[in-house]
């Protein structure tokens, strides 16, 4: 049975379709999110180096429906910059997912969460900034993204920072996801890290995923984008505890 070849239980499998349903109805709505919610939660059950790839391919699925669909409102010249950068911090954090102990990037992504978390419960918006600020937005994205599959807060932070309109920022953050989400997927692939479990893992969860982003195309959510982001802030303000005390636990 091919669940008995994955080495999942039931309830194993239960949780990551609920996990990977809600944080792609999220994707869906918002453009990103997917990794930043998803990531964690599974870290619970899976260790890093083998969760991180499985998201890592799911989400270059997700992103290459998304970024296709809105193609046309790209802007290429905020892009461009954060491209060289985006890549070196790729191959750090690739570097640091192959060598460094499971249980410290647990501790890592868990004060990474948390202070993401209160950061989007304080910060307001985001004030115009130059280009410029793609070096420290691509270095961050780049090598979080790789490390953790969550790279996209240093992107939305930057995008914030042009002034982009909403259509604008969906269309140029999934294509920021599509280069990104090249190179991650060629690191991995050459780190050795798509193993036959990663691989049957992805097959399965797929349908999940594009249940999950046809639904969040098609909701329309009771309260405002405010409101939103700051339950989804809560939530990861609790799992980024969570997960400190797991590290902690071990």
């Amino acid at each position: 049975m091919l669940f008995d070849y994955l080495q999942l239980t039931t309830l194993q499998v239960v949780l990551s379709v609920v996990i990977i349903f809600s944080a792609y109805t999220v994707k869906g709505l918002s453009g990103f999110g997917s990794g930043l919610i998803a990531i964690p939660l599974l870290a619970f059950m899976f260790p890093l180096p083998f969760i991180v790839p499985v998201l890592g391919l799911l989400s270059y699925s997700g992103t290459i429906m998304q970024s296709f669909h809105l193609r046309k409102q790209v802007l290429w010249q905020d892009i461009l910059p954060l491209i060289p950068f985006s890549l070196l911090g790729i191959v750090i954090a690739v570097w640091l997912l192959v060598n460094v102990d499971s249980n410290s990037l647990v501790m890592a992504l868990g004060i990474f969460v948390l202070l993401y978390s209160i950061y989007s419960l304080l910060s307001s918006s985001a004030h115009a900034g130059g280009r410029g600020w793609a070096v420290v937005a691509g270095l961050g994205g780049g090598m979080v993204g790789a490390l953790f599959g969550t790279g996209g807060p240093f992107y939305v932070v930057y995008l914030k920072m042009r002034q982009l309109n909403k259509n604008q920022f969906r269309a140029t953050i999934a294509t920021i996801f599509l280069i990104d989400g090249g190179a991650r997927m060629t690191s991995y692939a050459l780190s050795g890290l798509f193993t036959e479990r990663v691989l049957w893992l992805v097959l399965t969860l797929l349908p999940v995923l594009i249940a999950g982003m046809y639904a969040g195309h098609h909701l329309h959510i009771k309260f405002d984008q405010k409101q939103f982001n700051r339950v989804i802030s809560v939530l990861l303000m609790v799992s980024g505890v969570m997960l400190i005390f797991k590290s902690l636990s071990q």
